[in-house]
């Protein structure tokens, strides 16, 4: 099939087409997918013993660009390759990289590959001729995107050769948060630096574009705060007694209730009551957190969403009463549930955002071929706002159906890949036209043009603002900000106005540099991330040799109980970290089965396994090679004490101060038949 492009694609693939690397800058809906495909078809007619890798940082995008782009234009004269997580080919994926033509993979694949040795795994960065990287603007400080592109960087600095064009794809490179031109300058070069490559745009055919890609008409839909919040109130005056529970000095610097700032604070306080094992602190402030969602909740959605969300809590933590402190947090809440409930149901004081919502929706949807999407932070909000524009008799009567987007993972709220796909389908045909979503449908995601794009309730940087914003492409499209007059939400979106102005002048400053100015510079932070990124692997490696591993012990969260130490975990596959000590299972207690969408090579899940003393969820077992069952942890669930004293629970395992040793699965097994012959 002919690949035809419009003239302003024509314009910024010049520069790849002569070989190279460039970042390719045009707005959502621009068609920069369809520019690689042909920069990609050009590459694989000219080039000899063409082999190109294109990478996404999201699984869905792996079938879509296979499906709608590169598969229709190249697959009947090449072979070409969609491989995610959930294909079996990931596992001998160096073997399926000599036999394509194309392959189409997320980042994380391939950074696999690179680092595995195994024959039929193992690739390197030299075994192809052309990099497509989308969604580019995410190659920055640790993301897998710059880990491969380190790799290049420093192949390159050697002077090693074969090493393949570059070609970056992206909406905009965004400022990193700088609010200068010259640092949102020096951050343009530095992505620039990440990949090796210039940034084009079209200078020449500006108002094609804009034609292509109508910016569509910007909304405010500003509503007063709350005259009356007595829900709100009631949960903030609970917070006040959890407060005076606490010693006074715990509580006295928290923020103002109901914010962001005032969850950071009690999730430093808590990490401060495991590190004095001050269960009392500890509890009080996970608790502060729920109260603080739920306020939260309430100043995004209804009432009763952020009702459920404490009842549920509390429900979970029914049978799980160690102390004083549980009885006195529980007791409350159940002191308080009646009247809770019995507020929350009163219209009276429902949140005003919602009726201008609803007005908004009815506004766009009085055209029956309406499509809108509407992006909220968080999964639970998703499923909050998509109950609500479901129940609402308004909203059906004006045949508004909607669906939920959401990111995939194992959480309650989570999709799966497979509901992911469906409902993106059941959007383009029509049977759903309303999307409620997480960022997942910002960024990439091939979906029918919108009249209607809403941010509710958002705080996001200027990238997300402008590819939420792209999604709007139909004619005379709305983009409405539904917000609290003088709230966060209005300022952050006001700020990511002036970013976005930002972006596109330092893109134009960079772009104007001399060339040989421009190679100096690129070559200058190259040369200085390599040193950096030298000197923190050293750093790395000392601090996984601070502690041996017999000096780490680990204590449950939730309870401070010492359950093992550092010398009883091994890793699997550079990933899974596992207790192999056998006596470790007197500590915990088993739930239910544990289900994943995907299928893995050596192993499968198993029950989920939760402390036996007070319930903190520690992760899950796994089955390896289907007959060693091993408890599978999260260090987010433990603290460690150390011989320089306590340590709060790491963010993740690579965080860890000591070792950990690589699983023998052979020697696992001679030691536990060994076990069960004495």
């Amino acid at each position: 099939m002919e690949i035809k492009l419009r003239v302003y694609q024509e314009e910024v693939v010049q520069t790849a087409l002569r070989g190279e690397n460039s970042i390719i800058w045009l707005p959502t809906g621009g068609g920069k997918t369809r520019a690689a495909v042909y920069v990609t078809k050009k590459h694989l007619e000219t080039k000899n013993k063409a082999k190109v890798a294109v990478l996404v940082n999201k699984v869905h995008l792996v079938d879509q660009h296979f499906e709608k782009e590169f598969s229709p234009f190249l697959g009947k004269d090449y072979k070409i390759r969609a491989i995610s997580g959930e294909c079996d080919e990931k596992d001998y994926f160096g073997r399926v990289v000599k036999n394509s033509d194309v392959v189409i993979c997320t980042a994380q694949i391939l950074e696999n590959a690179l680092t595995n040795m195994e024959e039929d795994k193992h690739v390197e960065l030299t075994d192809f001729t052309l990099l497509v990287i989308d969604e580019c603007h995410h190659t920055h400080k640790d993301a897998v995107y710059n880990k491969i592109m380190g790799r290049y960087v420093e192949k390159k600095l050697r002077k090693e050769g074969n090493l393949p064009q570059v070609l970056g794809l992206t909406a905009s490179p965004g400022t990193g948060g700088n609010r200068t031109l010259d640092k949102a300058v020096e951050h343009v070069l530095q992505i620039c630096a990440n990949l090796d490559s210039v940034i084009v745009s079209t200078t020449n055919y500006k108002p094609v574009l804009l034609k292509v890609v109508p910016r569509p008409m910007k909304q405010y839909d500003i509503v007063e705060k709350r005259a009356l919040d007595p829900f709100g109130d009631h949960l903030k005056s609970m917070m006040s007694m959890i407060h005076e529970f606490m010693p006074s000095t715990a509580s006295a610097d928290l923020r103002q209730k109901g914010t962001q700032e005032y969850e950071s604070d009690v999730v430093d306080l808590h990490k401060t009551g495991v590190q004095q094992e001050n269960r009392l602190i500890a509890q009080c402030a996970l608790h502060l957190r729920q109260y603080n969602d739920a306020l939260l909740i309430n100043d995004t959605v209804r009432m009763v969403d952020a009702f459920r969300l404490l009842d549920d809590y509390y429900k979970s933590k029914e049978n799980k009463l160690l102390d004083v402190t549980d009885y006195f947090l529980i007791g409350l809440f159940e002191e308080n549930r009646v009247e809770l409930k019995q507020l929350a149901s009163t219209p009276l004081y429902e949140n005003p955002k919602l009726a201008k919502l609803e007005h908004t929706l009815l506004e766009q949807f009085k055209d029956q071929r309406s499509r809108g999407i509407i992006f909220s932070k968080t999964r639970k909000g998703t499923h909050c706002l998509h109950e609500w524009v479901s129940c609402n008799p308004e909203l059906r009567r004006a045949n508004i159906c909607a669906g939920i987007l959401t990111g995939a993972g194992m959480g309650a709220n989570n999709m799966t890949q497979r509901k992911q796909k469906d409902t993106i389908q059941e959007f383009r045909n029509g049977d759903i036209n309303l999307l409620v979503s997480t960022s997942v449908a910002e960024e990439g995601l091939d979906i029918p043009e919108c009249n209607v794009v809403v941010r509710y309730g958002l705080l996001t940087n200027e990238i997300a603002q402008q590819q939420a914003s792209g999604r709007a492409r139909a004619e005379n499209s709305v983009y409405s900000v539904v917000a609290t007059d003088g709230g966060p939400e209005l300022r952050r979106e006001r700020t990511n106005e002036y970013l976005e102005n930002l972006t596109g002048k330092a893109i134009i400053q960079v772009q104007s540099m001399n060339p040989r100015e421009f190679r100096i510079k690129i070559f200058e932070i190259q040369k200085t991330d390599v040193l950096v990124r030298m000197q923190a692997e050293k750093n790395r490696g000392k601090k996984e040799q601070r502690y041996t591993p017999a000096e780490v012990q680990f204590q449950c969260k939730g309870c401070f109980t010492p359950v093992c130490y550092g010398k009883d975990i091994r890793i699997i596959e550079n990933s899974h970290r596992v207790n192999i000590n056998p006596d470790f299972n007197r500590y915990y207690k088993v739930g239910g089965q544990v289900h994943l969408e995907r299928q893995f090579e050596d192993w499968e899940p198993g029950r989920v396994i939760e402390c036996r003393n007070c319930g903190e969820h520690w992760g899950m077992e796994i089955k390896f090679k289907k007959v060693a069952i091993l408890p599978c942890l999260k260090i987010q669930s433990f603290s460690m004490s150390t011989p320089q004293g306590k340590c709060s629970p790491k963010k993740n395992w690579s965080k860890v101060e000591f070792k950990v040793e690589e699983f023998d699965f052979n020697k696992y097994m001679e030691d536990h038949l060994s076990d069960l012959d004495d």
